[in-house]
């Protein structure tokens, strides 16, 4: 049975729940490079070194870190399957950290450009690898919040940035920005002396065939040590046969991910929220915040950097209550309901927008800045905390590292055009180019109604196995039910009890 009272009370998960802080914030880079570079563009020194960058070339110099990324997309899989989920999280930990050293140390824009490439490819080693290592190390009614902890602590990077910035601006020297970008590494310089302290993903031990190491893995996190603990039983049973039987369908290749018609909707509705996450106009306040504000008449470095700074810290304060609601609210109400509220939001802000350029009115000013936080209410509710864990939630572990690779791929393609293209339409035709974002996102809605299916109450070999059919998930959990209780029992326990064990990891409410 499972843990009862609060997680807190029982020392075994509070110990796995601390070492999981670990991979967690891996999203620490990435959330702080959108709100850094922002920050930066309101700061004279910055933009005096580097000759008052505008257009394309701005664009290029926020994109170059995606297209980092997007480069490391396709072998950072291969080190998280091959070698392991802290192999994956140690190797994009090294080179993040030696790209934001000489992202610091830059002396001209092609080392700064250099320097924020490898911060984008070593930070998609940490990202491939860390959600896998946590969903497949939590305990099991703590799973979902975790995951979905996972992506809303990209605002923390925010936060840090902004405030960071904020507080740098004032420094008469290149430093207001050296430090910065120094800044960027702190999480992977935490990581590189303390991963070693989380142990192996049990999943990944076990498609290795180390199934007495990740027995006892399992059984120290969560059952305080007890391998004989009917969930171990039935944890291991469930893991061994989803990778049997995955095992039997065919090698895994990047085909797999579009071979059948289940695993095709799968890769519709991953890359389908993939490039909303991305298209949704968030990336014109995420990288591009001072002109947003340049264009309503608030140009002192000292409010946009105080604009920037609240706005991270309330886009976290969102996205925090949102990962823990999830179990509660489910993804596909949370999909809509954000998505539809970010239609309404940029709608007004575009109007708005419309308003100041034909007459200068300042309420209408105000009015921009006040829909840019509507909605940044309504994008923390889905599209931080499920895009990772609703990914691995809806893909088989044996094309698990590489549907969230795909998805990682989706949103690179839909950044890189965010930050290419935005600068160049803002300077080309201003508060027009929302009108097109404005649209898009109604479009952005209808899909999300169509596609986005509940998963809430499945286990991740449930919820895997969902689109292709109740048949196939309920064969693997009788499986895995009935074969665990027998171990663990022998024959001594019978049917029925495994039944109630069941039913007690589905339904037995548990303080999280």
């Amino acid at each position: 049975m499972l843990y009862s009272g609060r997680w807190y009370q029982h020392s075994h998960l509070v110990v796995l729940n601390l070492v999981l802080v670990i991979p967690l914030i891996s999203s620490y880079a990435n959330g702080y490079d959108g709100s850094m570079m922002n920050g930066l563009q309101s700061v004279d020194q910055w933009r005096t070194f580097f000759d008052n960058p505008g257009g394309s070339r701005l664009g290029l110099l926020n994109a170059i870190q995606s297209i980092g990324s997007l480069c490391g997309t396709l072998p950072a899989p291969y080190v998280a399957d091959i070698f392991g989920r802290r192999i994956g999280i140690i190797t994009g930990s090294f080179i993040v950290l030696g790209g934001s050293i000489l992202q610091a140390a830059t002396q001209n824009i092609n080392m700064f450009i250099a320097s924020r490439f490898l911060i984008g490819f070593g930070t998609t080693f940490a990202q491939m690898a860390s959600p896998l290592l946590i969903s497949e190390l939590a305990y099991v009614t703590q799973r979902a919040p975790l995951t979905s902890l996972y992506n809303s602590l990209w605002s923390s990077g925010n936060i840090i940035a902004a405030w960071t910035t904020f507080g740098t601006f004032r420094i008469a020297s290149n430093w207001s920005w050296r430090i910065p970008s120094a800044l960027q590494g702190l999480s992977s310089v935490i990581q590189v002396f303390t991963i070693w302290f989380v142990p192996e993903s049990p999943r990944w031990l076990c498609s290795k065939g180390r199934h007495a190491e990740a027995r006892k893995i399992l059984a120290k996190y969560h059952a305080a040590g007890d391998e004989t603990h009917p969930l171990i039983a039935y944890e291991m049973r469930e893991i061994t046969d989803a990778i049997a039987l995955e095992a039997e369908m065919a090698k895994v290749s990047w085909l797999d991910l579009f071979r059948t018609p289940g695993n095709r909707r799968r890769m519709r509705v991953i890359i389908a929220i993939a490039l909303f996450s991305q298209l949704s106009g968030n990336t014109l306040t995420s990288y591009y915040l001072s002109r947003v504000l340049n264009s309503i008449g608030i140009t002192s470095a000292a409010d946009q950097t105080l604009i920037n700074g609240v706005l991270a810290i309330y886009s976290f304060a969102v996205a925090a209550a949102a990962s823990l609601c999830v179990e509660k609210a489910g993804r596909r109400p949370l999909f809509l309901v954000s998505t539809a509220g970010m239609a309404v939001a940029f709608s007004c802000l575009t109007a708005c927008a419309a308003v100041f350029q034909t007459t200068g009115n300042k309420d209408a000013a105000h009015g921009v800045v006040a829909f840019i936080f509507v909605g940044a209410t309504f994008y923390p509710l889905a599209y931080t905390p499920l895009l990772v864990s609703y990914t691995v939630e809806l893909v088989p572990f044996f094309l698990r590292a590489k549907g969230l690779a795909v998805m990682n791929l989706a949103v690179l393609i839909a950044i890189i055009f965010g930050q290419y293209i935005n600068p160049i339409a803002l300077q080309a035709i201003q508060w027009k180019y929302y009108l097109v974002y404005a649209i898009w996102i109604f479009v952005e809605f209808g899909c999300v109604y169509m596609w986005v299916v509940e998963t809430k109450g499945r286990s991740l070999e449930e919820t895997a196995v969902l689109f292709d059919g109740e048949d196939a998930a309920r064969e693997l959990a009788e499986r895995a039910h009935a074969e665990a209780v027998g171990e663990a029992r022998g024959d001594d326990v019978d049917e029925k009890k495994g039944s109630e064990i069941i039913m007690q990891e589905h339904v037995m409410p548990t303080n999280v």
